[in-house]
């Protein structure tokens, strides 16, 4: 069977289907799509016009839920939504639930989980996490490799450079008291972590402020300072040239 394409399924016009691709049931698929091979389209999934799904990746998927897992299973969530110009690289996969603006780009192999909203023009970058409960704003730049935590609020034009860790989770996985502080990180309009940088549960870093690579972050980073360092130390301030209001 070369593919499989549910009555159901809404397909607008001149969209581009590849061998053994998946769409089911109410799935919409606006004008001038192109759909790669081996690519599954969970039901009732909403991709708007002019995106680009590429080779193996999957949309719409519901989360898998394990014995111990703090998610505990619930019902179905809602079908993804996808927007206009956007583009989902080869084996990306955008589970269930998940909401993205138009123009983003999710690269290959990156996975964006349920409860997700990503504002528009924002880049995922390829093998990029962005965990559950995440809200991201637009114009972000997230690259190779960086790890979203779960209830992460990331604000708009926030760059976050190649494998960067933020975390959740103060206890490490032990006792019981963990579950009331899960807690992931806030990135202000315009902050940016360099590449391979820490962030521990609940820190902010504030408007403009900046950490540099391979830096622990224990404290909460002021508008427009940089931080350095394991643990993270105030150095200085933001070059002025360098602030988000002084960007073209």
């Amino acid at each position: 069977m070369e593919r499989h394409i549910s009555p159901s399924a809404h397909i607008g016009p001149n969209v581009s289907i590849g061998y053994n691709t998946v769409i089911e049931d109410d799935v919409v698929i606006g004008d001038g799509c192109v759909i790669g091979h081996n690519v599954v389209i969970y039901g009732g999934s909403r991709i708007g016009r002019r995106v680009r799904i590429d080779d193996n990746a999957v949309i719409g998927k519901q989360p898998m839920r394990a014995a111990n897992s703090i998610f505990k299973t619930g019902d179905a969530l809602p079908p993804s939504s996808i927007g206009d110009d956007c583009i989902v690289g080869t084996s990306a996969v955008v589970y269930a639930g998940a909401n993205i603006a138009e123009g983003v780009l999710i690269a290959d192999l990156a996975t964006v989980r349920e409860n997700v909203s990503i504002g528009g023009h924002t880049i995922i970058g390829r093998g990029v996490t962005v965990e559950n409960y995440c809200t991201i704003g637009a114009y972000c730049k997230i690259e190779t490799n960086a790890y979203i935590t779960a209830y992460s609020n990331i604000e708009d034009k926030v760059f976050i450079g190649p494998g960067v860790v933020t975390t959740n989770d103060n206890f490490v996985g032990r006792t019981e008291e963990r579950f009331k502080h899960f807690k992931g990180v806030t990135v202000r309009r315009g902050g940016r972590i360099a590449a391979h940088a820490t962030i521990l549960p609940g820190k902010m870093i504030n408007q403009d402020g900046l950490v540099a690579a391979g830096s622990i972050v224990t404290k909460d980073v002021p508008a427009k300072k940089v931080v350095m360092g394991s643990p993270a130390k105030e150095v200085g301030d933001v070059p002025e040239e360098q602030l988000l209001e002084k960007q073209k």
